[in-house]
Formats: structure tokens, C-alpha cells, sequence
């Protein structure tokens, strides 16, 4: 059974559903094509923090900032309320206020300013150990378990786009999808596979040294207090690459191994959001393999909840719920081929996903679909 599209996107995922809306913008018919019944991955495994504020200079900064806007754009008509806004970064130890200080002289800061710990009582409602902290107003954060499916139901409801699910695409030539059901031909075709690595390009995958990362999660019990932005700390100054690329990170990270081995080692740093009944999602640790074991062990958990405890100055709530989530991991923010002509493989390779998405598919809706005005610019 064939069926005739201007763009099929193989993925539903938030990296899918971005291509989806940028070709349906531009009026396009759009179809996406996803093998599971819903959303399951990474999309709906994370913070839904779309974070701006310390992405890595330049083109992926610049993503994450546009994709901000277009996440506030397309927020209340697509039934995503908006959570949180902005950021909280705190710094717990002198290291960490200097990176953040020299972070604030870059461009990279618009939007944000230093605190000294005593004007925090608006954005932090318990006093830990911190110093002070950077407040970003550029940040915002979705509830991602109900966010995509939402997403994807605006979209077709709105915009036309038609979606293919429980539907395995076998291989896909110019112009072609094989499916599992039957034949789908598009004149463009955007390949978004998320952390599968084998069965669409694996060669791509191969050369570019994609593996996975598996993440642990927590949801905490409501605390009976509220925070109006989400919360980070040391820990994510040496991750996150807009702060881990200056030079004042690097006496940040001598002595965070010093004080903190541990959790460097698990790669555990501190994100804590919350939901709407008031419940806290708090992560996350990271490890690299082609196949991560599905296993959450509890002393890494630990290691994140002992940083929720210096940072907030109290024991955690009850944990809700545990989770583990992966995605594709390589050096660089994602993977952008063309395998063939009219065909683009995308995969973001870190966890910004819900961060930059938006403003990566209308970087290659440009190119794939030749739009030399710069449709989205």
C-alpha cells in the first residue's frame, strides 16, 4: 500500500516531532512513522527541561535558544503548560561561584545574573550550603511524560501531520520507506532513530563512534515547598559544556575529584524540577555502553540524593519512583547525514533532545528542503 507524502519522518521521538513541525510550518504533508504504539524513549524519560543556559558555545547555544522559543511558541496551543521558567544554579563551593562569574562575562549570559545566597529566598526555598547562585530567566521546563504525547497531537490535529504507529521501517532509498505495512513514498525523508543503532545507517552510527548512556532517575514526594525555576549545581559546571569549557572549570573539577570522586565517576550531577502536583523529579548519573545493562543500582542513587541533600540542607522526600533512561552519546551535540540524496539521518547525541531539537530540524529543514531564504531565520 503506498502513500504519498512531501516529508516522512521516521522517529516520534522529540527530535521527530521538531522535523515534523518545522516541514508543517513550511505547509508541507508530513508523515511520521515510529514502530512503538507511544512515546517510550529518552523523550519521555528526562527532566523536560529545555535547557539554554550552559549549552555549548556557539551553534548548539544558539539551538537551545530557538528552540526555547519555539517550545513558548507552540506551548498553550499544543496543551503543554510550562512548568517552571528559568534556571537556579547554585555554588556550593568558591570554584563554582568563578566559573559562573566568568560564565556571566561571556555572551552566553543573556538573560542571566549572580545572587549572593541571602536574595535567593524567591528561587531556593531552603538554605543549604551554597554561596549564591546564577538565576536564568532564558530556561523553561515541560512535563515530557505528557509534553510529546501532547506534541504529536496537536500536531496531527492542527498541521495535518499524519503518524504511523506500531510500524517498523525495514529500509528506507530516496524517495522510500519499506515498512512493516506497506510502502510510504516521500519526496524528503528525515531518519530519527534515537538510540537504535543498528537497524537504519549502522555504518553511519559505527563511523561516527555512537554508543548509548544510561541515566537514573528519581521522582521524590511533594516537599511541601515550591520551586519556581529548576535547581542545578557544582556538579553540572563540569558537564554541562558552556561552563565546563572555561578555564576557571578546571579548578572546579580538581577539587570536585578531590571532594566528590564518586560521583564524578558515575557521572552524577544534580537536576531537580518539579511536577504540578508537587512531586520532584530529580536525576541523574551516566553511563556508557552499546548496550546498557537495565539495572539501577541503589549507591548511585545515593550519590544523587546526597547532592539533593547539600544543596537543599535537608534529608530527600520518599522516592515515587525510579526509572532508567538511554540515548545516543558521541562527541559532538548530534549526528547529521545525508546517506543518500533527499535523506537526512538526525540524532542529537547527548541528552538535550527536549533543549535543541527545534532548532536543529529547522537548521536541516533549510538544507533538505533547499531553502535558500532561510525560511526559519
Amino acid at each position: 500500500m503506498k502513500q504519498g507524502f512531501d516529508v516522512a519522518v521516521v522517529g516520534a521521538g522529540i527530535v521527530g516531532l521538531a522535523h515534523a513541525l518545522a516541514a508543517a510550518r513550511l505547509g508541507k504533508r508530513v508523515v511520521v512513522v515510529d514502530r512503538d504504539a507511544q512515546a517510550n524513549g529518552a523523550s519521555v524519560r528526562n527532566f523536560g527541561f529545555v535547557t539554554v543556559t550552559g549549552q555549548a558555545r556557539g551553534a548548539v547555544w544558539r539551538h537551545a535558544r530557538r528552540s526555547a522559543d519555539v517550545w513558548r511558541e507552540v506551548a498553550d496551543a499544543a496543551g503543554v503548560e510550562v512548568l517552571q521558567r528559568g534556571l537556579t544554579m547554585i555554588a556550593r563551593r568558591p570554584e563554582a561561584k568563578a566559573v559562573l562569574e566568568a560564565f556571566l562575562e561571556t555572551e552566553m549570559a543573556d538573560g542571566c545574573a549572580w545572587r549572593d545566597a541571602e536574595a535567593l529566598g524567591d528561587r531556593l526555598p531552603t538554605r543549604g550550603g551554597g554561596l549564591g547562585g546564577l538565576t536564568s530567566s532564558v530556561d523553561l521546563r515541560v512535563e515530557s511524560r505528557s509534553a510529546i504525547p501532547r506534541l504529536a497531537a496537536w500536531l496531527e490535529a492542527a498541521h495535518g501531520v499524519a503518524f504511523l504507529r506500531g510500524a517498523a521501517v525495514r529500509g528506507v532509498e530516496t524517495g522510500r520507506l519499506e515498512t512493516s505495512v506497506g510502502a510510504i513514498e516521500a519526496d524528503a525523508i528525515v531518519v530519527c532513530p534515537g538510540d537504535d543503532l543498528v537497524t537504519l545507517f549502522p555504518d553511519s552510527f559505527a563511523r561516527a563512534g555512537v554508543t548509548r548512556c544510561k541515566l537514573q532517575m528519581l521522582r521524590l514526594a511533594d516537599p511541601g515547598w515550591r520551586l519556581p525555576a529548576p535547581v542545578m549545581s557544582d556538579l553540572g559546571l563540569v558537564r554541562y559544556l558552556g561552563y565546563a569549557d572555561l578555564p576557571e572549570a578546571r579548578a572546579l573539577r580538581a577539587r570536585l575529584q578531590a571532594e566528590q570522586p564518586a560521583h564524578l565517576e558515575h557521572g552524577v550531577h544534580l537536576i531537580v524540577v518539579q511536577s504540578a502536583d508537587g512531586s520532584l523529579v530529580v536525576g541523574d548519573s551516566h553511563h556508557y555502553a552499546l548496550t546498557p545493562d537495565p539495572f539501577a543500582r541503589d549507591d548511585v542513587d545515593a550519590l544523587i540524593l546526597d547532592e539533593f541533600a547539600q544543596v537543599f540542607g535537608q534529608a530527600p522526600p520518599m522516592v515515587l519512583e525510579r526509572w532508567t533512561g538511554t540515548y545516543a552519546s558521541a562527541e559532538g551535540h548530534s549526528l547529521v547525514e545525508t546517506p543518500m540524496p533527499g535523506v537526512r539521518l538526525v540524532v542529537v547525541t547527548g541528552g538535550t533532545g527536549a533543549s535543541t531539537a527545534f532548532g536543529l530540524a529547522e537548521t536541516v529543514a533549510d538544507d533538505l528542503l533547499n531553502l535558500s531564504d532561510g525560511a526559519f531565520a
